[in-house]
């Protein structure tokens, strides 16, 4: 596939690594050369220097028959312009824009194809990050809870803890185990390494970490089952007033006792105007010792840094764990950096790219993809799937689980049957999610959920759910 990247920033950058990890065809574009040539020198790309919401940059760049552009420049209204010039002149097929201001949402007729800006799909990286944080808070024992279906069923990584009811027994016994949370593992990982062949006898250690796919509903009884009960959080303390911090504060503070350090006097100021009362902002810096003790930061049930810089989160959260902070998060723009800190004293690295890769993603799986989940910072993918045509057409469509032709190491996980009606309109509350054995027999409508433990598998899997007048089983 051919895409255009309108944008060599933080994300830009990162969208770009991974759509090429899967040969993707990426030119880039951005009105500094030096980050430019950087990024060339390091990543096998084209780069274009230029503005890219002008005609004649875009069409060096090749759109005149590029598949994508994903604009993600700094400003809203470049991104807005550019995709409009991309549909409009040149006729590409899918406009993605990063887009910050809430004004702006899927399904707007501002975003419209028909006399609006002519936009595909909106991704907000400050608006997934604050969700991925919500559902760590909602889920503490949780390193991951990534939701497919309509929300319907949700993929969980939680670090198995001794005297768990599931650690230290087989995987075949977890039936007998956990009669009223049913659930399926689809990977293990121990230290870097995944257990390959996942099977009945394989047994569940102290420190694995653990990908199980279950119904939403049964979250808290399957963490529970796996992981020793942590205290829900009550009490936070927001390291960064910047824009995830800032919503965050104000998603939560109805429900948690919040206080907020920022280090600019009128950044606090502004703060202090937007967040209800309850919320204390403080003005200092992050990295201050002297401040967190003062405020407590031993009594925080999460500490969370989310300032725009690496070093400092890092720090922060190295401050406040040594200072008695229950649990630590750090935000993460570098890879190498969150691969480094995962799962030592800082308990969970949040990489705002990773979480937005997925929503693009499903733009570019060839089959009926319908969701992309980005795990263990982008080795991993999880994906849903829809069942398209019959047994002679599809190569899943009628077939046990154990008859489909999965690559090794994939794992189909889960399959929510009934969620849409004949015409394709959604119909949530008749759907039934259906936990994956080796019989079950895969349905045409089905959304099914794999894990896939590498990239290089993921053909493999999207051809599964790819409908051919011409293939035979």
């Amino acid at each position: 596939m051919k895409i255009l990247i309108l944008g060599a920033g933080r994300v830009g950058q990162s969208v770009a690594a991974s759509l090429l990890s899967e040969r993707n065809d990426i030119t880039i574009i951005d009105t500094d050369p030096v980050r430019l040539r950087e990024l060339q020198d390091r990543m096998d790309l084209r780069g274009v220097v230029g503005n890219g919401i002008q005609p004649s940059v875009l069409r060096e760049a090749g759109i005149e028959d590029a598949d994508m552009l994903i604009s993600c420049a700094p400003l809203d209204e470049t991104n807005l312009v550019a995709c409009k010039v991309a549909h409009d002149a040149f006729n590409v097929p899918t406009t993605i824009a990063r887009l910050r201001s809430p004004e702006f949402v899927d399904g707007s007729p501002l975003l419209g194809h028909e006399g609006g800006f002519a936009v595909n799909q909106v991704i907000c990286p400050e608006q997934s990050v604050t969700a991925y944080i919500r559902k760590l808070i909602e889920y503490p024992e949780a390193l991951q809870v990534l939701e497919f279906a309509d929300g319907l069923v949700s993929l969980i990584a939680v670090r198995a803890g001794p005297g768990a009811p599931l650690v230290q027994h087989c995987l075949s016994e977890i039936p007998a185990l956990a009669p009223s949370a049913p659930m399926r593992v689809v990977a293990v990982y121990r230290g870097d390494k995944v257990i390959d062949s996942l099977n009945g006898d394989t047994r569940i250690e102290p420190g694995d970490e653990v990908f199980v796919l279950a119904a939403t509903a049964d979250i808290r009884r399957v963490l529970h089952a796996l992981a020793p009960r942590v205290e829900p959080v009550r009490r936070l303390m927001i390291g960064g007033g910047g824009k995830v911090g800032l919503r965050l504060a104000r998603e939560l503070q109805a429900s948690y006792r919040i206080k907020l350090i920022e280090r600019g006097r009128t950044r606090c100021e502004y703060l202090a105007t937007e967040l209800p009362a309850p919320v204390l902002v403080l003005e200092g810096d992050v990295t201050d010792e002297e401040l967190l003790e003062s405020e407590g930061v031993r009594d925080m049930d999460l500490f969370l840094a989310l300032t725009d810089d690496d070093e400092d989160n890092i720090m922060a959260c190295l401050l406040a764990k040594r200072l008695g902070a229950r649990r630590v998060f750090s935000l993460i723009n570098r890879q190498a950096y969150a691969d480094l800190v995962q799962g030592g004293q800082i308990d969970i690295a949040i990489s705002p790219a990773q979480t937005v890769i997925g929503e693009l993603l499903a733009y570019v799986r060839r089959g009926d993809v319908e969701a992309v989940h980005s795990l263990r910072h982008g080795a991993a993918e999880a994906l849903e799937g829809v069942v398209r045509g019959d047994r002679k057409t599809c190569r899943m469509a009628g077939r046990r689980i154990d008859e489909i032709a999965l690559p090794a190491g994939a794992q189909v996980g889960a399959i929510v049957r009934g969620l849409e009606d004949a015409d394709g309109k959604r119909q949530r509350a008749r759907a039934e999610v259906l936990i994956a054995h080796h019989d079950t027999v895969v349905q045409t409508g089905d959304h099914v959920i794999v894990f896939v433990p590498t990239k290089r598998l993921l053909r493999e899997v999207e051809r599964l759910f790819q409908v051919s007048a011409t293939f035979f089983f």
